[in-house]
This record gives C-alpha cells, sequence and structure tokens, in this order.
C-alpha cells in the first residue's frame, strides 16, 4: 500500500506538535535521546553487521569502521560538545546602539526529512539522525529501498527507541520520497545522486524549505612527481577499492605525471593484489555491487573502455561482482570520464604539466573531494587555491570524512551545506540574532521629524 500525501502531513502534524511542547528544546532530553540510540545500536550490532553483508557484502571490519564506530563515535562527541554548542553567542554591539547586547542562539527548524542512500546505509541515515536530534528537532528518515536488510534493521531500531512522534521510519521507493519531498517539513537532508537531488531541491523550492543536499562528482587524484609512491598507491587503492568503489568521495580517476607514471601503475597493480589476493572475487574482504541496475550501469562502462583495460576487467552479473580495474590510454573525451564511476573502475591519465592538469580538472563540474599526493609546498599551495572542490586531503584519501571536526559537504553540483561534529548542530540549526537594548536610556536619534539629525548620523555611520 503505497504512502499517501495527507498521511505523511498527519506523521508531520504530530512530528511539530510534540516538537511544540518544547520537549526537545532540553538540552537534557536531546542527551538522553542519543544515549538511548547508542544503546540500541550496540544492542543490535551483529544485526547491522549482518544486513550490511547481505546488501553490500561488506566486511566486518568495513561495515563496523566505516558505519557503526562512525556512528558511535560521532554520538560520543556529541554528548561531550552539545552544552558548549547550544550556549547562546555573545557578539558586540555597535556603539551608536548601546546600551545594549547582542547574541545569537540556535533555533531548532522542527521537523525534519531525512532521505538516505544505498552506499553506507547505516551511517548515512544515522550520522544526519543524531545531528537532527542534537540539534533540537524531530525527524522522519526514509532509508534506501536498496538495502533492504540495513533498512529493515534502522526500522527495527528506531521503533524500539523513540516514539513516532518524535522519531519515525518510512519506507518505499519512487512515489513515496516524491510524496515525502512535496511535503510541509522544516528542513530536508538528501544524500544522493545528483539526477534525485535536483529533484529534490526543486520540490523544497515550492515550499521554500531549506535544505542540505550531499551528492557526488568526479573527485580527482593528483600525483605529483615529488610524491611518496609506497604511501600514494596504498592510500588510492584503499580509497578507491573500499566498499567497491560506492563511496562519495571515493578517488574517481588519478592525474600521474609522466615522470613516475610507469613506476605508479606497476606498485598499484601489485598493491592491489596484496589487498586482495589474485582473485578478488573470492577475498572476503572486497564486497559487491548493491545491484544489477548498477551492476549494468558499470559493465557498459567496462564494455566501452575495454580496449584500455591493462588490470582486471572480470566481472559476474550473477554474483553481482565486478574487480577491482585499471584504465590506462583514457582521454578526458573518453566515457568513463563523462560521470561519477561510483564502482570499483579507476581510469590513469598522464599528465606533463601541473597547471595544464588543473585546467582540465576545472573543466568539470566541482566535485565533492579531491586529493593532491605531494611533498611540494608550492605544488600543495597551488592545489588548494586553484581547485575548487567540496573537501579533501593531501598525502592520503577519503579519511577527512571521518575526522569529526571537519565539516563535511560540497560545492555547486557537488551539494551545499555540511555536516559532522558542530557542523551537524549548526546545520540542524537557526542561528538566531538577538539585540537586547536597554528601556531606560533612550534617545530620539532615529525617529521623525529628522531636521539636522543626518549630520550627527553622518558622522557615527562615517
Amino acid at each position: 500500500m503505497k504512502l499517501q500525501a495527507h498521511e505523511i502531513e498527519k506523521m508531520i502534524n504530530l512530528q511539530k506538535e510534540f516538537f511544540y511542547s518544547g520537549q526537545t528544546r532540553d538540552i537534557e532530553f536531546r542527551k538522553k535521546q542519543l544515549k538511548k540510540l547508542r544503546s540500541a545500536i550496540i544492542k543490535h550490532e551483529k544485526e547491522i553487521l549482518k544486513a550490511l553483508n547481505l546488501d553490500l557484502r561488506k566486511s566486518e571490519f568495513e561495515a563496523y569502521s566505516n558505519e557503526v564506530g562512525f556512528v558511535l563515535n560521532s554520538i560520543q562527541y556529541m554528548l561531550k560538545s552539545i552544552d558548549e554548542w547550544a550556549k547562546p553567542v555573545e557578539v558586540k554591539t555597535p556603539l551608536h546602539f548601546q546600551p545594549a547586547k547582542s547574541f545569537i542562539v540556535r533555533e531548532p527548524y522542527g521537523s525534519v526529512l531525512i532521505i538516505g542512500p544505498f552506499n553506507y546505509p547505516f551511517q548515512l541515515v544515522m550520522e544526519p539522525l543524531i545531528g537532527a536530534i542534537i540539534g533540537g528537532n524531530t525527524a522522519i528518515v526514509k532509508p534506501s529501498e536498496s538495502s533492504v536488510h540495513t533498512a529493515q534493521i534502522i526500522r527495527t531500531i528506531i521503533e524500539e527507541t523513540f516514539e513516532p512522534q518524535f522519531v519515525r521510519v518510512v519506507e518505499g521507493e519512487k512515489e513515496e520520497v516524491n510524496a515525502l519531498i512535496h511535503a510541509p517539513f522544516d528542513y530536508i537532508f538528501f544524500t544522493g545522486s545528483v539526477s534525485v537531488g535536483k529533484i529534490v531541491m526543486r520540490a523544497a523550492a515550492e515550499r521554500l524549505t531549506p535544505i542540505t543536499l550531499e551528492l557526488g562528482g568526479k573527485s580527482p587524484v593528483i600525483v605529483d612527481e615529488s610524491a611518496n609512491l609506497d604511501v600514494a598507491v596504498k592510500r588510492i587503492a584503499w580509497g578507491k577499492f573500499n566498499n567497491v568503489g560506492q563511496t562519495c568521495v571515493a578517488p574517481d580517476y588519478v592525474l600521474v605525471h609522466s615522470s613516475i607514471y610507469e613506476r605508479f601503475i606497476k606498485k598499484l597493480k601489485k598493491t592491489i593484489v596484496q589487498f586482495y589476493g589474485k582473485d578478488p572475487q573470492a577475498s572476503r574482504d572486497y564486497g559487491r555491487i548493491i545491484n544489477e541496475r548498477h551492476f549494468d550501469r558499470l559493465a557498459k562502462l567496462l564494455q566501452a573502455e575495454k580496449d584500455n583495460i591493462t588490470f582486471g576487467g572480470r566481472a559476474d552479473r550473477k554474483d553481482l561482482y565486478i574487480g577491482p580495474t585499471i584504465f590506462e590510454n583514457v582521454s578526458w573525451e573518453s566515457p568513463i570520464m563523462e560521470d561519477e564511476i561510483f564502482g570499483p573502475l579507476l581510469p590513469i591519465i598522464k599528465y606533463e604539466n601541473l597547471a595544464s592538469a588543473f585546467d582540465q580538472i576545472r573543466k568539470l563540474p566541482k566535485p565533492l573531494a579531491a586529493y593532491f599526493f605531494s611533498e611540494n609546498e608550492k605544488h600543495i599551495d597551488a592545489f588548494l587555491q586553484e581547485i575548487p572542490f567540496g573537501g579533501g586531503c593531501i598525502n592520503d584519501t577519503v579519511t577527512h570524512v571521518a575526522n569529526h571536526y571537519l565539516p563535511f559537504g560540497g560545492v555547486g553540483p557537488s551539494g551545499m551545506n555540511s555536516y559532522h561534529g558542530k557542523a551537524s548542530f549548526e546545520t540542524f540549526t537557526h542561528a538566531k540574532s538577538i539585540m537586547k537594548r536597554s528601556s531606560k536610556l533612550a534617545n530620539n536619534l532615529l525617529y521623525p521629524p529628522y531636521k539636522q539629525k543626518v549630520k550627527l548620523v553622518r558622522k557615527v555611520l562615517r
């Protein structure tokens, strides 16, 4: 049975009624809810890990470190920090408004919609949810329909932990998502593809609903001639093939300076074998593509670029397996360079001149991440100044996402707004600016008739 618009509005109205009861504004209430969520996650840890394995064949290490442990660590950080974050922030008041006090208070939005993706189906639902809770909101969560088993355990955890007027789960596919994004939420948080992100943003625009979009893009890696190759190949291979490349910040393609190109390729191939063996399909540490639709999309790229494959290339549709694959002699016009790959296919492009490489990258839409391997500080500075991207690393890949002191988000086509740590609290709250003036000392400077008051105003505001 499909969820109707009036049913969603009823859910939202119940949540708004609960929100306006004032309970979520209490900091101790927020802490209590996060502690309950943490306990439920620990209680159901084995079931979460099993669900992630069933959905994506994630190893226990990947499932715990990238999903369960990531969320538990984030909750602990939120619990330690919320008292400080929630305090009003005093700011200066100009002399001509004295006596007065000026300050900023963080106000929750109300009822929040969170739409999660399939690739990190637990983390990318729970991480924004804890931000919504710590910000003092109520929430309706929509897990990915592609990650069936993880969606089920998310529903179990949330229904055991929270009253539905505070947090609830809604499952479904396109029809449900369409109904949700057109409903009167106070905030929408979406993680997913650029194409769906545009649909969500159009729907939010109809109601002028504030929104966060966490999207993706073709995140580049540049390896210059000064890079430590032994370190670079391991960190690139891990960042790319972790979760079988189904990571929004995974390296999408690599630019390698011509003077080190052959050594880089040789070391990269050797590293992949060290990670996953000669047959990655038999490795417990190598996952699978989420479903046949995404498999077929990647298989088309394999076929289109088959003449450029120099490592890997094996695929098994029945097992949803695509092996780690390297492409060489790829041009900027090649099919694999058109859109985000989102799979274990890695094009390697040789470059001669760093400025020209930067120029080529800038011709593509601004990516969610970018990575630069170098020991040359001038090159590093140039990379940071000349390439626009959401966030990234110097001499590493992906790990910036796991630092809760760093805001995580895209720019332009790769997303808008950010979260993680304090950024989550700020994203799920509105900064309300207040000036509190004294009524004991008052003057008539601002009030008509103005006469010659403009002379004094010119002196004050000059």
